[in-house]
């Protein structure tokens, strides 16, 4: 049973609804119009140390939050599809799919799985997956608990995951597409690019859901 079919039989029992304001919604529609009018596109330009790109498909900001708080704090809901789908639009329209052979979520430890029930990121690479026609293999396994990354500062954030993967497969030659759901300093997927291209992969391209963007009064 494919992606598509699966949620419409689910919206049989649990209708779409708009992971921000919680209007009810097509069942493949991202967002309601009126919200999809206020959140905003993500149109800048970041360098991931070990990626050769960097995508991703929204700025990080108030408008956007009540589908994040869904997406990490409660029953996940739409927000999943909606972030993945409007990713896939972005990796589409920058013909991603042809330069990539795997597409690998960034993965949390198993004590916060197990705590939340699932993995934002692994969502948003399923939908990306039936979107670009790409596998979702997850092959890089965190293996030690970290403290969050947002209560730290930049340098503290590359010693806070140093040493914190491990490639679980062979990917020699493998052009990786890495999906994480935030991406603030970008430190998270350079610690794995970088692992991955010493595990041998070809290429490492980047995208996420959302970025939140650099304040004017950031150094």
């Amino acid at each position: 049973m494919n992606y598509y079919t699966k949620r419409k039989i689910l919206n049989l029992f649990f209708p779409s609804r708009c992971p921000v304001c919680d209007e009810i919604i097509n069942v493949n529609d991202r967002f309601c119009p009126d919200c999809t009018e206020k959140i905003t596109s993500y149109t800048g330009s970041f360098r991931i140390s070990g990626a050769s790109e960097f995508f991703s498909a929204f700025e990080y900001n108030k408008k956007i939050m009540p589908a994040v708080f869904l997406l990490k704090k409660g029953n996940c809901g739409n927000s999943a599809h909606a972030f993945g789908a409007c990713l896939a639009d972005v990796l589409k329209n920058n013909n991603i799919s042809e330069k990539t052979d795997i597409i690998v979520p960034v993965p949390m430890s198993d004590e916060s799985r197990q705590r939340r029930g699932y993995n934002q990121s692994e969502l948003i690479a399923e939908t990306v997956s039936a979107e670009i026609n790409k596998p979702v293999k997850c092959i890089v396994r965190k293996i030690r608990e970290t403290k969050e990354q947002k209560s730290l500062r930049r340098a503290g954030r590359k010693l806070n995951l140093r040493d914190a993967f491990q490639v679980t497969e062979n990917i020699t030659g493998k052009r990786i597409l890495l999906i994480d759901d935030i991406c603030t300093t970008g430190s998270t997927l350079s610690e794995i690019a970088v692992l991955f291209r010493k595990n041998g992969a070809e290429d490492v391209i980047c995208a996420t859901a959302m970025k939140v963007m650099k304040k004017k009064t950031d150094t």
